[in-house]
């Protein structure tokens, strides 16, 4: 994790100094991930796409605002987030958080199929009581947990405290036992298959 994040910053100082080869590689390493975020905001596959596209041409031109030594992702996501915002308010309609973007869930491939079935029936009614939060409650559940973000992390790239995350997370995550104990009979249903929803991933 140290290599990684050096290794990072010393990416962004030299994109900063104008090396676009530097910059291409923090690209690589988001690109994923910045899209994803996006969708997750505008519940459509090409302008998720396009709203990444755009966050990172503003984000290199913003690379002289970006304060030496923080960290890249969250200030990365907060442009993204907030791209993909935009885009959604223009396009005038309500995102709903894709099957993709639940990329914590991982399915045993020794499970049987009747098992697997189960689960496809599980994720789809987790993905749609999330879909139901308001969208400050559903942003704070996807970072945390579909996009493995950390409190710190979520709270920049949605820019607000981490009182209103842990505010925000919290309700939410009530919400989603509250709905998922009537409709599955199962109020402790995580969401990566391992670990219990009300307990937060470390960071």
């Amino acid at each position: 994790m140290r290599e990684d994040r050096l290794d990072e910053s010393a990416l962004v100082e030299r994109a900063k100094s104008g090396d676009a080869a530097a910059f291409e590689q923090l690209v690589r390493r988001y690109q994923d991930l910045a899209v994803r975020a996006a969708w997750v905001v505008t519940g459509s596959a090409a302008e998720a796409e396009d709203a990444a596209q755009d966050a990172f041409v503003k984000a290199y031109l913003a690379l002289g605002r970006f304060r030496n030594g923080a960290p890249f992702r969250p200030w990365l996501l907060q442009i993204v987030i907030n791209e993909a915002r935009n885009r959604r308010k223009s396009a005038g309609r309500r995102a709903n958080l894709a099957l993709r973007a639940a990329s914590r869930y991982r399915i045993d491939s020794d499970s049987s199929p009747e098992e697997r079935v189960l689960d496809d029936e599980r994720q789809i009614v987790l993905l749609d009581a999330v879909n139901g939060l308001r969208e400050d409650e559903r942003l704070v559940v996807a970072c945390r947990y579909f996009l493995d973000l950390s409190e710190a992390e979520t709270a920049e790239a949605l820019r607000c405290p981490r009182g209103t995350v842990k505010s925000r997370l919290s309700r939410a995550l009530k919400r989603l036992r509250n709905e998922l104990s009537v409709t599955l009979g199962d109020p402790a249903l995580n969401l990566d298959g391992t670990q219990e929803m009300e307990q937060t991933p470390h960071g």
